[in-house]
């Protein structure tokens, strides 16, 4: 994908920043899952994660996540 910014935007901004930006906004819009956002900044889990609790911005991990992740703890702790 090609992705076109105004000579201003572009000019102050680096692939590398624009990348991290688009992929902050689709995390906070949920269109992307954190892994996905993750991808698009062309950073790790752990690091998109920081790059988050730099910016104060919040992860979307409610009830359902939680219910998984417990299921997933109880099915490898159950061996």
């Amino acid at each position: 994908m090609t992705l076109t910014l105004p000579e201003n935007l572009e000019a102050r901004l680096s692939p590398q920043s624009t990348a991290l930006h688009l992929a902050i906004g689709l995390f906070v819009a949920e269109e992307a899952t954190l892994g996905q956002a993750a991808q698009v900044a062309g950073l790790s889990q752990a690091e998109f994660l920081r790059e988050l609790g730099r910016r104060r911005i919040p992860m979307h991990y409610g009830h359902q996540e939680l219910a998984a992740d417990l299921e997933a703890v109880e099915s490898l702790a159950a061996g």
